[in-house]
């Protein structure tokens, strides 16, 4: 069951990103409230700052200025405040030592970011409903990537 409304955060850098992101979402049947930030360190002072409810599912990005997406996800698995949340790699490239990397340092899923924006719906809702409705463990490798 997916608890209304969403708590999501997305950490991207590309403003032009956050938007289709924030329209992919308002278009889906689920409700949400979305945090955007812009890099890695107003990331984790976000999460840091948090005493009441973290986000349900992080989205990151990985090349982020100030702060990588890699030493995010590192940093959060390490935190035992943070260290269970869903965390949804959510970049351009599709480097598989790169997918390999992300999948053994703990990220939940990966989504290769689509430049169609019916593909970018289709995505964020499947990653939304695996990540809140699935086991929240990590998944077998083969199913860590989410394509449409």
């Amino acid at each position: 069951m997916i608890r209304n409304p969403l708590n999501l955060l997305l950490a991207d850098d590309d403003e032009d990103d956050c938007l289709f992101f924030k329209e992919a979402l308002e278009d889906l049947p689920v409700e949400s409230f979305l945090t955007t930030v812009n890099n890695g360190e107003q990331l984790m002072r976000e999460l840091n700052a948090r005493t009441e409810r973290l986000p349900d599912i992080i989205f990151l990005d990985l090349n982020m200025p100030r702060k990588p997406g890699f030493e995010c996800l590192r940093e959060i698995k390490q935190d035992e405040k943070l260290k269970s949340l869903p965390v949804i790699v959510y970049s351009t490239s599709l480097e598989t030592d790169v997918v390999d990397l992300l999948y053994e340092n703990g990220a939940q899923h990966y989504i290769r970011k689509p430049g169609d924006f019916t593909l970018l719906k289709k995505v964020i809702f499947k990653a939304i409903k695996t990540a809140v409705t699935g086991n929240p463990t990590k998944p077998p490798k083969e199913k860590f990537i989410i394509q449409v």
